[in-house]
């Protein structure tokens, strides 16, 4: 077997503000209130951040009716539907919302056009939270489409208002297709002021594109339930190089390195880094290896924290965030 000389990281890679924000959520809101802290859905779609969440007092449930009278409950970063909001509030838990401030985004925009009038065009996966979430915003009047073939099958009431809106962790070039099909559809249709696939996704997406060429087998670090992981993953092997997903270092086979004399590797945004480092260490085990971390844009984004989480200024960990004005990812 030929060892892999080299491995080459993505820039950038890992996790994006708003895992990073909606980790920080829960970890701060053990530490202000104490275990147990109840999680509706999983935090983030990583197995390595829900156990260590889990190890330190986090509780996660699909069903508030799980959740005890009075609980502190904290909502994924993918969203939840009015219908789940509502519930939380009747049954009086202490809540805190974790949603990723640009699904938020989505879902103001959706509850403002519908206001005016607006039916929408939803593209995404059947299933996937962040689409429920979106989706459930509404009683009625959105419809999922998850390929070119669905646009052709959708049936809106009226066309004279019709919005699209996308969910966030989509392929940057898949969701590009099906909105163009969208558009000679419905040519009038409304489309975003700044698209909703987030800077993250985009930013992964982009530097897989310039990674790719350059090694012969892509590792990607992600969760299966990973939709911006299994993007990655699909975005290098759509480029002709091999491409592996993987959870953790210990899913890594070693024939996938035969004649690979260097390896790609990159994580979704929602794969801590020190997952990214294990994986290094066991290719570099197969062989001599030296690591380079690719040219990339560098992101400074950070999303501020929901009030009643800022530890007290005493202590040092208060933390004042807040959007930067211009950017990637100012919207």
């Amino acid at each position: 077997m030929n060892a892999p000389q080299e491995i080459l990281l993505a820039e950038p890679r890992g996790f994006c503000a708003g895992v990073d924000r909606a980790i920080e959520i829960v970890e701060r809101a053990l530490q202000k209130f104490g275990a147990p802290i109840y999680v509706r859905h999983e935090i983030v779609h990583n197995t390595y951040v829900v156990n260590d969440l889990k190890a330190k007092g986090a509780i996660f449930i699909e069903e508030l009716a799980d959740v005890p009278p009075g609980a502190t409950l904290v909502f994924s970063a993918h969203g939840v539907s009015r219908a789940v909001q509502e519930e939380a509030v009747a049954r009086g838990f202490s809540i805190f919302d974790a949603t990723c401030p640009l699904v938020t985004k989505v879902h103001v925009e959706v509850a403002k056009l519908a206001k005016e009038g607006y039916e929408f065009i939803m593209i995404g996966h059947k299933g996937h939270p962040e689409v429920e979430g979106t989706m459930g915003q509404l009683d009625h009047g959105i419809h999922l489409v998850e390929d070119v073939a669905d646009v052709a099958r959708v049936q809106p009431v009226q066309t004279e208002k019709l919005a699209v809106v996308t969910q966030t962790t989509l392929s940057v070039d898949d969701a590009a297709e099906i909105s163009a099909a969208v558009r000679a559809r419905f040519p009038q249709v409304r489309e975003p002021k700044q698209q909703d696939i987030c800077y993250a996704t985009q930013n992964r997406q982009d530097a897989v594109k310039v990674l790719s060429p350059q090694v012969d087998v892509v590792i990607v670090v992600g969760s299966p339930t990973s939709s911006n992981s299994n993007r990655l993953r699909e975005l290098a092997a759509r480029l002709g190089t091999k491409a592996y997903m993987v959870d953790s270092a210990e899913e890594l086979r070693t024939e996938w390195f035969d004649g690979a004399a260097r390896v790609g590797l990159t994580a979704g945004a929602s794969a801590p880094e020190i997952l990214v480092q294990q994986v290094i260490e066991r290719i570099k085990a197969l062989g001599a290896v030296s690591v380079r971390t690719m040219a990339g844009i560098e992101e400074t984004i950070k999303f501020p924290l929901p009030k009643g989480l800022k530890i007290d200024a005493a202590t040092g960990l208060e933390i004042s965030q807040r959007m930067p004005e211009t950017g990637p990812g100012a919207h």
